[in-house]
């Protein structure tokens, strides 16, 4: 993978684009938005939305549109957030890059990781400068990273359910008719059997809008987690690669000063 060249030149052709995520976001969000077109054009959503008397087609379609605009807005983020790692370790890779990590890596592109190398250094500098485990650092970096994307999973199953209560709303619907029902009585079985159509097409209606909704939802976020998890990659092989090397040696440094202050002569 690119995200693990060592060395101060880095492959920047073969790295990923700073928006790759977003133009992954845009590209899936435009193609839905064409087939949206495409439907009302046929006036198929029209139907859908007069045919649903319970209105929770509706409810569903704009939860999906405030869903995708926080899926937009936490893309950006972590797009944001490549951007920095990626300039971290250009920095920290070039020939005089340790010396970023001497101020605390204020020197560093704000972000996420430059604050998880802070707290690297500043740990490191605590403990003398003794081999760092990372490790409880990474998780709160994975937490920080992940922020609220757990709402698509939310959201997702929030869309299934709200289409399976439609089609529970929409079989009362239709079964309701039945109890006082006389066969002998044309009109009443002409309007019972419109009450019918009218629950069965709330029942299909509202499934089928919480079905489609909730995978697109999950597409959208899935994406988004591909994307946290490369940010978060990028960091490990980051820190491992180019700070704990150097707090290590630091470390030493100060080892092998204690160790000639005791054997010297007074």
């Amino acid at each position: 993978m690119s995200s693990i060249t060592i060395g101060p030149i880095a492959d920047t052709a073969s790295d990923p684009s700073e928006r790759s995520a977003l133009l992954f976001w845009m590209i899936f969000t435009g193609l839905s938005i064409f087939a949206v077109v495409l439907l009302w054009r046929f006036g198929l959503i029209r139907l859908m939305l007069t045919s649903d008397r319970t209105y929770i087609s509706s409810v569903i379609a704009l939860l999906y549109i405030v869903t995708c605009g926080h899926c937009f807005l936490r893309t950006r983020a972590i797009a944001r957030e490549g951007a920095a790692a990626r300039r971290c370790r250009a920095a920290l890779a070039a020939p005089d890059g340790s010396k970023a990590l001497d101020a605390s890596a204020t020197a560093l592109p704000r972000g996420l990781v430059r604050d998880h190398i802070d707290s690297l250094v500043t740990k490191a500098a605590a403990q003398d400068y003794r081999p760092v485990d990372q490790t409880l650092l990474l998780r709160t970096l994975a937490d920080r990273l992940r922020g609220s994307n757990g709402f698509g999973a939310f959201v997702s199953d929030t869309l299934m359910k709200l289409g399976l209560l439609g089609t529970i709303v929409g079989f009362i619907i239709m079964l309701a008719p039945i109890a006082g029902l006389d066969a002998a009585d044309k009109v009443a079985m002409r309007s019972s059997m419109g009450l019918m159509s009218d629950g069965m097409a709330v029942a299909m209606y509202t499934t089928l809008a919480g079905l489609v909704g909730s995978i697109l939802v999950r597409i959208q976020y899935y994406m988004l987690d591909a994307a946290t998890q490369r940010v978060f990659s990028d960091a490990v092989v980051l820190t491992e690669t180019y700070v704990t090397p150097v707090l290590e040696r630091k470390g030493s440094g100060i080892e092998g000063t204690g160790i000639k202050g005791v054997g010297s002569p007074s």
